[in-house]
């Protein structure tokens, strides 16, 4: 046992590489199709409403399914459950690349979120059982760094595989990087620790699955038929009943699906709000910022593509470093700093119009990039490391999930925001760029930034209450 243990401690470094490299690839998937979605409607022969079901498809059985694979995670193994994650990812992304209807496609896409969903609830767990805690912030930041790249590089990578090949080779890249890290996984990641006497909660599943479903349906719905429309409300209605149900039987059953008891604690509990707040408030920008690139400053998709990157890149430092230093310092200090840098990173791109000059907006999105780096590693290392090792996969899980919650919520909030401002300035209805009224899409453009701004100050005022409170205590 003890040599089991020393082995995966030094091949820690090479585990981290293998969990990151799925996460990356999950990630990556969740945003890569979205600039091939034109290309793909045309070629299947379908509008431009119904292909959003291949993006839409993949974010909600992520979102319905991270916690079951966070808890089966804790009960048949993390790694057993990654492993099987990893494979189902590569089948989905072979079917993704053959699929010749629409049909095919969302399917496959499901089969793919679904290993998505099983690699990405077990990652942390897998990363802060296998690295020591003076190492674990810096680990977790790496984690965090291919989380965001994923998620980022996705619009820009996309857009250049589109134009030199094939759409589908936007999945298809994905089987080489999914054999090898299979393989290698066989061979160096810890074996799984399986609980026997445990069951996952069926009741509990069902009705966490109604209520991610009916809350993701009435939100994408909504902004076609809008959100007052009576089959919306009630989906929304439906959705807070089963979400209160599902509440009501956790807290009574002894091996429930989420284990309500570790929302006792409130540094986990403020940790995963944080976090919510935190992507809710970067995909608004994220959203925004293609339309603003291309369709007020008239630059083409290429140089748009060189702009956004320095994002990632920027996190791809900034996250590593932060993680590194949560490990020497401590978590809370960092957290607060790095939300303080992104509101001040979101209220500059507010300043921002049809004249702004390249270098500056750079610039700005970099402070933000800087405050997000900042924000995540020891956030994340905050919300594992306040939950016993029994409790990794489902704190995991709980994690990730807040994150598709927050991107999704955070482009539905910009986009429903910036319209609305828009049709107010115009004095009439409009869901898409006015030409020749670039005035009105900066109008709209800064009400949404200042309002995630608004928004990311709520988790810097609870993380600096959090922070008063420590040294208080420490004080006394």
């Amino acid at each position: 046992m003890q040599n089991t243990l020393n082995s995966t401690y030094e091949n820690r470094w090479f585990i981290l590489f293998i969990v990151v490299m799925l996460t990356f690839m999950a990630c990556l998937d969740s945003s890569i199709v979205n600039v091939a979605l034109p290309v793909m409607a045309d070629k299947l022969s379908v509008s431009m409403a119904v292909i959003e079901w291949v993006v839409t498809s993949y974010l909600i059985v992520i979102s319905v399914t991270i916690l079951i694979f966070g808890r089966l995670g804790d009960i048949k193994g993390k790694t057993t459950v990654f492993k099987w994650g990893l494979v189902l990812f590569t089948i989905g992304s072979l079917m993704c690349g053959i699929s010749n209807t629409l049909s095919i496609l969302v399917v496959s896409r499901i089969i793919q979120a679904i290993g998505a969903a099983a690699s990405m609830a077990n990652n942390q767990g897998i990363i802060t059982h296998v690295f020591p805690s003076n190492e674990r912030g810096r680990a977790l930041g790496v984690s965090a760094t291919f989380v965001a790249l994923g998620t980022l590089v996705g619009p820009p990578l996309g857009g250049f595989i589109v134009s030199i090949l094939s759409w589908q080779y936007i999945f298809l890249i994905n089987i080489p990087i999914g054999i090898l890290i299979f393989v290698l996984g066989i061979k160096v990641l810890p074996r799984a620790s399986v609980k026997e006497e445990e069951s996952l909660d069926l009741k509990g599943a069902i009705l966490f699955i109604l209520t991610i479903v009916l809350l993701f349906g009435a939100i994408i719905k909504g902004r076609e038929i809008g959100y007052t429309n009576l089959f919306i409300i009630a989906a929304f209605i439906l959705s807070v009943v089963s979400l209160l149900a599902f509440l009501f039987f956790e807290s009574r059953i002894e091996e429930p699906l989420l284990e309500l008891s570790i929302f006792k604690n409130r540094l986990f509990s403020v940790s995963i709000f944080c976090a919510f707040i935190s992507f809710v408030a970067i995909s608004c920008s994220n959203i925004i910022q293609p339309f603003y690139l291309q369709d007020v400053m008239k630059l083409s998709p290429a140089t748009t593509g060189f702009i956004m990157m320095v994002y990632p890149l920027v996190l791809s430092i900034v996250a590593p470093i932060s993680g590194y230093l949560s490990d020497k310092i401590g978590s809370e200090l960092l957290t607060f700093i790095g939300l303080v840098f992104t509101i001040i990173g979101l209220l500059l791109v507010a300043t921002l119009n049809e004249n702004s000059d390249l270098r500056v907006m750079m610039v700005f999105f970099a402070i933000m990039s800087v405050g997000n780096g900042l924000f995540q590693s020891p956030n994340n290392s905050l919300v594992m490391s306040t939950v016993p090792k029994n409790k990794l996969g489902i704190a995991g899980s709980i994690n990730a999930l807040v994150r598709n919650l927050g991107m999704v919520l955070g482009v539905t909030l910009a986009t429903t925001l910036l319209y609305n401002r828009m049709s107010y300035k115009i004095g009439y209805r409009v869901v898409n760029f006015v030409e020749g009224r670039e005035d009105v899409f900066i109008f709209g453009m800064r009400y949404v930034y200042l309002i995630a701004a608004a928004i990311c100050a709520v988790g810097a005022i609870l993380t600096a209450l959090r922070l008063y409170s420590k040294k208080r205590k420490n004080i006394l």
